[in-house]
């Protein structure tokens, strides 16, 4: 990746460091090389994570607040051209556990993890990113969607896009995520119209409709509602339903509404980004409404030298006209469950290290927790620590995790489930990516 795009990928993190900053910090040539070699570890922990979000978005970003050297100008306009760029990743992984005997007997298990393929560039004025990712249960597509820029603050995005909640991208630093994730209030993509307002004047803001779920609602056309990226609503639990069941009474989000409030604040070397997130939309049985639903966060995003420290609180309610005390969610080919009501804390910090060895150029060590608490079906609270170490070498991205968690999905567990074990899993993901 160019110079200027992994400029770009900072400052989309909330971490604006550039050359042009370093000359103007730096009093001596040792001071430049100690921050450039920051500079170069922070590229290499987030790059793989920021690549499967909107890169061009970013790109723009990037050139219209950043100062651009000759060199970096120069590359700027080769990449000005049309055209439409292929890339993706191969991932496998492999994992041991406490909740499966056989897990263990083996030594744990390796398997393929995805096969992904990324489209993002540009065709005129209109700007296109897409991304299909391949398992062996299923294909889904994550995001894809054409965009436009209509100002040099605002732009329009219209398609499958992130809904606009929450520490952005990610509220994590982990592969698995926040507990977030698996009520879908994390990295989830829906079916509508995103307006965003580049980071100018210390904030920004982002402002979606989303007409439906990303596989067209409750009666889309689709094999299983289950087959997909995001975790949604696909139904309310009835009396005698199982955790994992197919939900017996379908439902599907529609007609959401969400916004995204930011603003960046600095004192010295201290960044951070302070916001409140909101959503509300309706739930659908396929026949009439059946309800509605909201949810609502406050949030930082702090950056300090090497350091990042990340705080959220979130409550969200399903008000169902049944009176469902708890929800079906679909993802990843299989259907769990979650309360109806709950609320949820995260604290997530990273320390992130310059390294030259051999073929590595960047450590981020992190420690990630989450708790999903005050559940409205009665059920113990979710919760999940995670303790990792990120390694990126060339095209290869890494991540070595110690998860211990409680009632939490892909950890022996369900985020509506009733357990009182804590459960541990030891995960290694290794991805390319071209």
């Amino acid at each position: 990746m160019k110079t200027h795009c992994r400029i770009a990928l900072i400052a989309a993190a909330g971490c604006i460091m550039t050359p042009a900053t370093f000359a103007a910090q730096a009093t001596d040539t040792d001071d430049i090389k100690q921050q450039l070699n920051l500079l170069k570890a922070q590229i290499a922990a987030l790059e793989a994570r920021l690549a499967e979000q909107e890169q061009q978005q970013s790109e723009l970003t990037a050139q219209q607040e950043q100062p651009a050297s000759s060199d970096e100008t120069a590359k700027a306009s080769d990449d000005s051209t049309d055209g439409i760029k292929l890339g993706g990743a191969i991932r496998t992984n492999y994992s041991h556990t406490s909740y499966s005997d056989g897990n263990k007997n083996r030594g744990g298990d390796f398997a393929l993890d995805i096969f992904r393929l990324n489209l993002n560039g540009s065709i005129g004025d209109v700007l296109l990113n897409a991304e299909i990712r391949f398992f062996d249960y299923m294909t889904a597509v994550k995001y894809a969607y054409v965009g436009y820029q209509l100002t040099d603050d605002w732009q329009v995005q219209a398609g499958i896009t992130q809904v606009p909640f929450g520490n952005w991208p990610y509220n994590s630093h982990n592969w698995f995520f926040s507990t977030n994730y698996y009520i879908g209030l994390e990295d989830d993509h829906d079916l509508g119209i995103l307006f965003k307002r580049q980071l100018s004047d210390n904030w920004q803001l982002d402002l979606g409709f989303f007409k439906n779920d990303e596989l067209g609602g409750v009666d889309g056309y689709v094999g299983s509602r289950a087959d997909r990226y995001s975790y949604d609503i696909v139904g309310a639990r009835l009396p005698g339903d199982g955790i994992y069941d197919d939900p017996a009474q379908p439902l599907g989000e529609y007609n959401t509404l969400s916004g995204r409030f930011g603003y960046h604040v600095s004192h010295g070397e201290l960044k951070t980004e302070l916001g409140v997130s909101a959503l509300a939309g309706g739930l659908h049985n396929g026949q009439t409404r059946a309800g509605d639903y909201h949810a609502w966060a406050v949030h930082s995003n702090s950056h300090y030298h090497n350091w990042n420290l990340q705080l959220q609180y979130t409550q969200y309610q399903y008000d169902v006209d049944n009176g469902a005390d708890r929800m079906a969610v679909g993802a990843y080919a299989f259907y769990d469950s979650i309360a109806a009501e709950a609320t949820s804390a995260t604290v997530n910090l990273a320390y992130s290290v310059p390294v030259e060895w051999g073929p590595v150029t960047g450590l981020q060590f992190y420690n990630n927790y989450g708790l999903v608490y005050d559940k409205s079906d009665g059920s113990r609270d979710t919760m999940m620590n995670i303790t990792g170490i990120s390694v990126a070498a060339g095209g290869l991205f890494t991540y070595f995790d110690l998860v211990h968690a409680k009632n939490q999905p892909f950890v022996g567990g369900s985020a509506s489930g009733d357990s009182s074990e804590t459960e541990r899993r030891f995960n290694i993901n290794i991805g390319y990516y071209f």
